[in-house]
């Protein structure tokens, strides 16, 4: 109406905003539809690609690739293209009483969390996955798959992790199972000076960081790929883990990727372990000041007699079994 008395008459803009009751701001609006049509279409290529993301994620993602842009503007679009990620909802629970939260590490390398997740081939066989995180920069130190695990192959897994990062944890938590439990992994640990943490039974919160990780590795990784042979399944595995340490935002690291935090807690002059690798790998930022708890120590100790002699040591009984308790994420 603004814009036909404006032709018609032959008025300012002004006075014809002001005629109509229109607000100057209001007539002078020009639609960002074309910049939208942009960020849509990235966005599906984003969402394409990694299909458990969520608006959040995505929005950091596009963040990183110069997206002047807020989670608000985004969830629009998302809802709109409607790329809602379903989710099974929980049934609540009764509330409850639980132990406060004790034994929470305080940097790198000092304590680290691992279990077993399962799944299975094309073809219908199982196999299993040993997951190891470290707990306090959330990094995946190993992803190990194999038809079956024992105690000395998550021994060997563990000495392979020693060799990519330098050191052992001072200890590592876990469940009650056959392969943590057993004399292997025991002697191991003995041999090593790495303290073995053991939940409470039937307590999987206790050790909530590697539950988390194990819920994000189902979600993101084998609900969405199909594995055809155990050579296939250590492929994607190794590709999931590269992306996960470099790439990924993580919520909990106010959405750093966990190799780049944990450069970020890394004192300074101390080289990484890692290489920094993969496309669109997020880059390393030079090392801020260093976190006040983290300190250069080594671990001695012979691994490679140890393994040799697992099977033929004699372990001491577990007497007395350390109950830390971690909070979920």
């Amino acid at each position: 109406m603004a814009r036909w008395a404006q032709e018609a008459y032959r008025i300012s803009e002004r006075r014809a905003a002001k005629l109509v009751r229109l607000a100057i701001s209001t007539l002078r609006y020009r639609s960002r539809k074309i910049f939208d049509e942009v960020l849509r279409r990235r966005l599906r290529e984003l969402a394409g690609t990694h299909v458990r993301y969520g608006y959040r994620r995505l929005t950091v993602l596009l963040r990183r690739e110069g997206w002047h842009v807020n989670a608000k503007r985004i969830y629009r679009l998302y809802r709109e293209e409607e790329l809602i990620v379903r989710t099974k909802q929980r049934r609540k629970m009764a509330q409850r009483q639980r132990a406060a939260t004790t034994g929470l590490a305080a940097r790198g390398n000092q304590c680290w969390s691992m279990d077993f997740v399962s799944d299975k081939f094309a073809d219908g066989r199982s196999f299993r996955i040993l997951t190891v995180i470290d707990q306090f920069t959330r990094e995946c130190v190993a992803l190990e798959a194999d038809r079956s695990m024992t105690g000395m192959k998550v021994a060997q897994t563990l000495e392979r992790a020693r060799e990519e990062r330098g050191r052992l944890p001072e200890s590592i938590t876990v469940d009650n199972g056959s392969e943590f439990s057993g004399r292997a992994l025991e002697a191991w640990a003995m041999a090593n000076e790495v303290r073995l943490c053991f939940i409470r039974p039937g307590r999987p919160v206790e050790n909530g960081f590697i539950e988390s990780f194990n819920g994000r590795l189902r979600d993101e990784c084998l609900n969405v790929e199909w594995f055809s042979s155990l050579d296939d399944a250590r492929e994607k595995l190794a590709k999931f883990r590269q992306h996960y340490n470099h790439q990924r935002p993580h919520s909990a690291l106010a959405d750093r990727a966990p190799a780049v935090f944990a450069a970020l807690q890394r004192p300074a002059g101390e080289a990484s372990s890692e290489v920094w690798a993969g496309e669109g790998a997020q880059t390393p930022p030079l090392p801020l000041q260093p976190h006040p708890a983290a300190v250069t120590e080594g671990k001695t100790g012979n691994s490679r007699s140890s393994l040799e002699a697992l099977e033929c040591a004699k372990p001491a009984r577990n007497e007395a079994k350390w109950i830390p308790t971690a909070q979920n994420l």
